[in-house]
C-alpha cells in the first residue's frame, strides 16, 4: 500500500510539472485528459457499429477474419486482433457450422467416368471446369432435395434444381439452367461424384451434346469434389441450421434467395480475393 501511494504521489508530481512547462492550469490538463478518453470511446462504439452492420449485413455469417476484409476494403486502419478482441467483447459471432450427411447413390451397375478434374479446383479462366453435387433439406412436408452446377472459378452458382425427389431429372434439369446462363468453352470438365444420377444416360447425353468432358471422383473419395460439398456445408451454416421450412416451397423460396441474392453476390471468398463470385468474374473480366 505504501508503495502505490508514493507511485501515485510521483504521478501526481510528474503531472504538476508538465502543467508548469506547459504553462497550462492543472483544471486544463484533466479537461482534455477527459475529452481525450471521451474521444477514444466515440471512436471504439462507431467501430462497434461497422462491425455489428457488416456482421448483420452478411446475415450473421462472417466471423472476424471477413469482417476485418470488409473494414480493411473500406479504409478502416485496424488489425485482425483487433477486430476479433471488439467481437468478443461485444458478443459477436458467426453462425455455428454443423455437420451433414452426405447422400449419395453410387450402388448401381452404370459406368463410371475417370477423375479428369484431379483435384484442381482453380482454372484460369471460366467455364474450364464445372463441379455439381445433391444435397437434401429437411421440411415439414419431407425432403427437398437441392443439386447445384458451380462454375470452378469464381464458385459462383450457375445452374441449380430443386425437386422432393432425388431423380435423374434434378441433375439435369441443374445442368440445362447452367447452360442457358454460359456459353460453353472447348475442353470444358464438369465434375461430380459416381451418384446414378450422374451415370444416367439422359445426363450423359447433355454433356456430349455440349462437347463437355465428364470426370468423376474416386470411390469414397469426398475430397475429390470439395468446392461442392463445402458450398452445401455453407448454404446449411448460413442458413437452413437456422430455419425451420414448414413447407418445401419456403424453402426453395429461402434457397433461391440466398444463392441469387447473397451468395453469388455478396458472400465474400476468402479464395477470390475475398471478393463475391459475381464481383471477382466482373474484376479480372
Amino acid at each position: 500500500m505504501k508503495y502505490k501511494f508514493i507511485d501515485v504521489q510521483r504521478s501526481l508530481y510528474s503531472i504538476g510539472l508538465l502543467c508548469r512547462v506547459l504553462e497550462i492550469s492543472k483544471s486544463s490538463y484533466y479537461k482534455w485528459v477527459g475529452n481525450n478518453r471521451s474521444s477514444k470511446k466515440d471512436e471504439y462504439r462507431a467501430l462497434v457499429g461497422k462491425i455489428e452492420k457488416i456482421h448483420s449485413d452478411s446475415r450473421k455469417t462472417y466471423g472476424s477474419p471477413r469482417i476485418f476484409q470488409k473494414l480493411k476494403k473500406a479504409g478502416e486502419n485496424i488489425s485482425k486482433n483487433t477486430v476479433a478482441k471488439l467481437m468478443n467483447e461485444n458478443n459477436i459471432m458467426a453462425k455455428t457450422k454443423k455437420k451433414f450427411k452426405v447422400t449419395t447413390d453410387s450402388k448401381h451397375n452404370l459406368n463410371v467416368s475417370p477423375n479428369l478434374l484431379a483435384r484442381n479446383f482453380n482454372p484460369e479462366n471460366v467455364n474450364q471446369a464445372w463441379c455439381g453435387d445433391i444435397t437434401y433439406i429437411n421440411t415439414n412436408e419431407g425432403w427437398l432435395f437441392l443439386a447445384t452446377v458451380i462454375d470452378l472459378y469464381s464458385r459462383k452458382i450457375i445452374g441449380w434444381s430443386m425437386n422432393k425427389r432425388m431423380k435423374k431429372s434434378l441433375v439435369v434439369d441443374a445442368m440445362e439452367m447452367a447452360l442457358r446462363q454460359r456459353k460453353t468453352a472447348a475442353g470444358l470438365i464438369f465434375h461430380s461424384d459416381r451418384g446414378s444420377q450422374y451415370c444416367s444416360n439422359e445426363f450423359r447425353k447433355i454433356l456430349r451434346r455440349n462437347n463437355i468432358k465428364q470426370s468423376m471422383s474416386r470411390k469414397g473419395n469426398c475430397w475429390d469434389n470439395a468446392v461442392a460439398e463445402s458450398f452445401f456445408s455453407t448454404l446449411k451454416k448460413d442458413l437452413v441450421f437456422h430455419e425451420e421450412f414448414e413447407t418445401r416451397n419456403e424453402a426453395k423460396r429461402k434457397i433461391f434467395e440466398y444463392i441469387e441474392v447473397f451468395y453469388n453476390r455478396e458472400r465474400i471468398h476468402s479464395v477470390l480475393d475475398f471478393k463475391s463470385p459475381i464481383e471477382y468474374e466482373l474484376n479480372v473480366a
